[in-house]
């Protein structure tokens, strides 16, 4: 099995570069080419994310993705460990139930898988995750150097820094509220076969480790058992 890496906490300081990214603009002042971003929910799943850097349309969804400037795949996919709290919350209409946010202020641990893309990739990434055009994603450099930086009200609006990775800034974004701001909604089945089938492709945490994980999640504890997350794997 492959080995968690733990993130070390603490926001990262900018290199104060600046370069040409091939296929994804110019790279800002104080952003490095390279980033891991910290994908909590579905894109755990590779295949889901490829969807978000080449184009297409997810399963289930009513609209194909445009897909990042640069549609290189990720350098490299690691299970890590972020500290905090993922808990379900608002109303899915793709998968209908809650949606899966991170709150880095909660006090637990979050399953998660770090993706290698460059800093213009997760822009863009993020971009679409925000219903924005690729090109028109977030300056990195505020969360970077605070740890976090708000960008609007929206449910995926917040970028977040937890840590760094072999040097590298660790970035995903999350909703501006907190853990105990909103009430909280069960994910559906589809969702949640989602997110277990793309920690266990991680290949660090075998299923009864991601089953007890997802089941514990606040919005999915007391409606989910990890005896019916692993039934979810197997149906």
């Amino acid at each position: 099995m492959s080995r968690v890496r733990v993130i070390e906490a603490g926001a990262a300081e900018p290199d104060g570069g600046r370069s040409a990214e091939p296929g994804g603009g110019e790279r800002a002042a104080g952003v490095p080419e390279l980033v891991w971003y910290a994908a909590y929910g579905s894109n755990t799943r590779r295949g889901r994310l490829m969807h978000y850097i080449e184009g297409g349309r997810p399963p289930g969804a009513a609209l194909a993705a445009p897909g990042c400037r640069d549609p290189r795949p990720p350098r490299e996919s690691v299970p890590v460990e972020l500290r905090g709290v993922v808990y379900f919350a608002t109303e899915s209409a793709l998968w209908t139930g809650g949606r899966a946010f991170y709150d880095p202020d909660a006090r637990g641990r979050v399953f998660a898988r770090a993706h290698l893309v460059t800093a213009g990739q997760f822009r863009d990434i993020a971009a679409q995750e925000m219903y924005r055009a690729p090109g028109t994603g977030p300056d990195l450099a505020p969360a970077l150097r605070h740890g976090r930086a708000r960008l609007g009200e929206g449910r995926y609006e917040t970028l977040v820094c937890p840590g760094t990775l072999d040097g590298l800034p660790v970035l995903t974004f999350t909703a501006p509220w907190a853990l105990g701001d909103v009430p909280l909604n069960a994910p559906s089945e589809g969702y949640l076969r989602q997110l277990a089938a793309g920690l266990l492709e991680a290949d660090a945490w075998d299923g009864a480790a991601v089953a007890a994980y997802l089941a514990g999640c606040p919005g999915a504890a007391g409606r989910w058992t990890a005896e019916r997350v692993t039934e979810l794997l197997r149906e």
